[in-house]
């Protein structure tokens, strides 16, 4: 029987959804509850209610020293408080890079033993703030010390190929997924609202939605997003609602609730947004995102087919989209049934834990 270690980022949800792995949030578990209905054991860093006090004074050490020689550091103390574990482990998977890059300094170390495999988001952008030669020289090795390197973004994999030159491990593009069974398409009578916006990753635009907002006060407006994103965002026109660190649940409804999922994002590498735009397709919803470079290739994406794509930052092309879609609901049905049909055939959650079950099995 295999042992697969997870190193997850800990966050409130991710330990209920470990508490719950049969609830709308498995997806924070990137196929853990799956693994272990094939036979596989599994075990994680967030196992301990508590991280150990000398973990903690130590991973103060080791991101101080990190920040000094002009490095980005991590979440050492629950990595190091679960090195025995990890290390009894047939390999040991690190699901993000607030994990992942301990993970890979502690194998390059020796600490950790098992291969590692080591799944990017947002690493190109932050391999791009390294500060200096030897801080360069010391992530490159310690990142050629994986066994595979899985990107969820296909710009984002050539990226990485490139930054780490000659002796590079697998680098190997896996598209995310979603559970086509717990978001599917839900009749819940009237909408409620006309464009509905979720999200909490840092490179959502937000702003460009309010000022379209302004500009359309017969449209009606819901953005889901952290607080402290919302609070940033400062006064708003009063078409638009806010909800806020919200359950998954009431996330899908007020997707159901929604006649379009608007999803502006800034440029960036690692595939921003895919978890809402995949939910809202699974969902049959007419979905407006940016055309990003991570979501622009490895996605299936056609605009006008099974989604509309707009350039980042383009607020009145935004705009004039998501009115288009608005003014015929015809064509809005058909874009979210196509939406539909796209994400059974390639992105189903299934298919997602599958691929990831290949690479860690061999």
């Amino acid at each position: 029987m295999r042992t697969v270690f997870f190193a997850f980022r800990d966050a409130p949800e991710r330990r209920a959804a470990l508490r719950m792995p049969e609830s709308l949030d498995r997806y924070r578990l990137f196929g853990l509850d799956e693994f272990a209905r094939r036979g596989a054991r599994v075990r994680h860093n967030l196992e301990r209610d508590v991280t150990p006090a000398w973990a903690r004074a130590t991973a103060r050490v080791a991101n101080a020293g990190l920040d000094a020689a002009g490095g980005p550091g991590g979440d050492f103390a629950s990595i190091l408080a679960s090195l025995r574990t990890a290390n009894s482990a047939d390999v040991v998977f690190s699901t993000v890079d607030t994990v992942g890059i301990p993970v890979m300094l502690l194998k390059r170390a020796g600490a950790i033993r098992p291969p590692i495999v080591y799944a990017s988001i947002n690493l190109p952008e932050r391999l791009e703030r390294l500060r200096g030669e030897r801080i360069h020289r010391l992530f490159r090795h310690a990142l050629r010390s994986a066994r595979t390197i899985i990107a969820y973004a296909a710009p984002e994999a050539d990226r990485l190929r490139e930054w780490l030159g000659a002796d590079t491990p697998p680098v190997v593009f896996v598209p995310f997924g979603v559970d086509i069974g717990a978001f599917r398409p839900i009749d819940d009578g009237r909408p409620l609202v006309d464009v509905v916006s979720v999200g909490v990753d840092p490179r959502r635009d937000f702003e460009l939605l309010v000022a379209v907002a302004a500009r359309r006060p017969e449209l009606s407006f819901r953005i889901i997003a952290t607080a402290e994103r919302v609070r940033a965002l400062g006064t708003v026109p009063a078409n638009v609602t806010f909800a806020t660190d919200v359950p998954l649940e009431t996330v899908r409804q007020s997707i159901a609730q929604a006649r379009v999922v608007a999803l502006a994002v800034h440029e960036n590498s690692y595939s921003g947004a895919t978890t809402t735009l995949l939910q809202g397709m699974a969902m049959a919803k007419p979905v407006v995102v940016s055309r990003t470079d991570a979501i622009s290739t490895g996605y299936s994406l056609e605009d006008g087919i099974n989604c509309r794509l707009v350039a980042p930052g383009d607020a009145e092309g935004f705009e004039r989209t998501i009115v288009e879609v608005l003014a015929d609901a015809g064509a809005a049905a058909s874009l979210g049934t196509r939406a539909r049909e796209t994400v059974e055939r390639e992105f189903s959650w299934e298919r997602y834990t599958n691929a990831l079950w290949e690479i860690l099995s061999s």
